[in-house]
């Protein structure tokens, strides 16, 4: 690794700590191919990894997955957190918590706790999450973590099947007494991207679901906090992913891999492992992590864009995913002349009977078949 101009260091460390998960969501953001990174890091590797990270900088650290609570070591990876002054968040679908599992995560210094949900109604929920259980768990868990004296933090991922009741969702929201609710329209990466043409919501459908969110505001001022996330797809100009490739995000996946997105496993990048090198070296001068930092590597119509150093020219994995090209403009920009591969898309959707499914649900073993017909 040849040494490069000092980077800001990273804010924000996602820590992946598995890919399993007893759910099989067909919208879940990890790789397709995660089968592959079947070797997790051990409980030691991960302590260092968190120190390490804390040297560099990182505040802010994400627990997440797959399901994290499947890792049996958890707590003292948040005791250990606490120890080095993280702010440390669990991201997880709240399956396999418990009332004393609550408990025992406050205790070791977790300071926050986000619970996803699949719908407002067991049966939607059921045939998302491919578990007739985790309904009725998750709203107990909800109530628990908020009986430990944090605040509800809850997310529902939206999209064509369960996007016209956001009413309800919100309503539910709010019965659990909800302090922040974020309503997440799939963004299209990893299992959501294979599953696009049945997840995507019409454009009736969004301008509805966030009409029903503006009214509640406006008729709640002082009620809990709503997130609206519009899909990337139905804007004209691209997010700033990441606030920029190698900024202030670090993710390291369960077998190791360090990520400046954790999407990103999948572009034609020699990614580096943290059982190889330690997160300075990784951050400051990976050939990974500076390919996209700065506007050199940009081409047309990014490089002389004046709203490049707002939007950094997109995302790389959505740019790759689309154009097989990671240094093309994102096509959500209306200014790319891929664009049409996004209208494309829209229109595929707005004309899109919302019924039967076809998903191809998340799982370990469908990850290993699309392997295996891609060797």
């Amino acid at each position: 690794m040849e040494t490069r101009p000092s980077a800001s260091p990273p804010l924000w460390l996602l820590a992946e700590l598995t890919y399993r998960c007893p759910l099989q969501c067909p919208y879940c953001s990890n790789p397709v191919e995660m089968a592959a990174a079947d070797r997790e890091l051990a409980t030691e590797d991960w302590q260092r990894v968190l120190r390490e990270a804390r040297q560099l900088g990182a505040a802010q650290l994400g627990f997440s997955g797959g399901e994290p609570l499947v890792r049996q070591d958890l707590e003292l990876l948040v005791a250990e957190a606490r120890r080095l002054g993280f702010y440390s968040n669990l991201i997880t679908s709240g399956v396999g918590l418990t009332h004393e599992r609550v408990v025992g995560l406050r205790e070791a210094g977790l300071d926050h706790i986000q619970i996803s949900f699949q719908s407002a109604e067991d049966e939607v929920s059921a045939l998302l999450s491919g578990s007739s259980k985790a309904f009725a768990h998750k709203l107990a868990m909800a109530e628990a973590v908020k009986s430990a004296g944090y605040p509800m933090v809850l997310n529902f991922v939206l999209h064509r099947h369960n996007i016209d009741q956001v009413d309800r969702i919100i309503q539910l929201a709010s019965d659990l007494g909800a302090d922040y609710v974020e309503l997440a329209n799939t963004q299209y990466h990893g299992w959501a991207l294979l599953n696009r043409d049945e997840l995507m919501p019409s454009r009736e459908q969004l301008i509805h679901a966030e009409q029903v969110t503006n009214a509640w505001r406006q008729e709640n001022p002082d009620g809990m906090r709503l997130y609206f996330v519009v899909p990337d797809y139905y804007e004209e100009r691209p997010k700033p992913c990441m606030n920029g490739w190698g900024q202030m995000f670090l993710a390291v996946a369960p077998d190791g891999m360090a990520l400046p997105c954790h999407s990103a496993r999948g572009l034609p990048l020699q990614f580096p492992n943290v059982r190889d090198f330690d997160l300075e070296t990784i951050w400051r001068h990976s050939d990974a992590f500076n390919a996209y930092r700065g506007y050199d590597w940009m081409q047309e119509p990014c490089r002389s864009c004046p709203e490049k150093e707002r939007d950094f020219g997109g995302c790389r994995c959505q740019a790759f995913a689309l154009t097989g090209d990671p240094t093309q403009a994102d096509p959500v920009c209306t200014k790319s002349e891929q664009r049409g591969l996004i209208d494309t898309a829209l229109a595929a959707a707005n004309c899109h009977a919302t019924g039967g499914t076809s998903l191809m649900y998340r799982s370990l073993q469908a990850s290993r078949d699309i392997l295996a017909s891609q060797s």
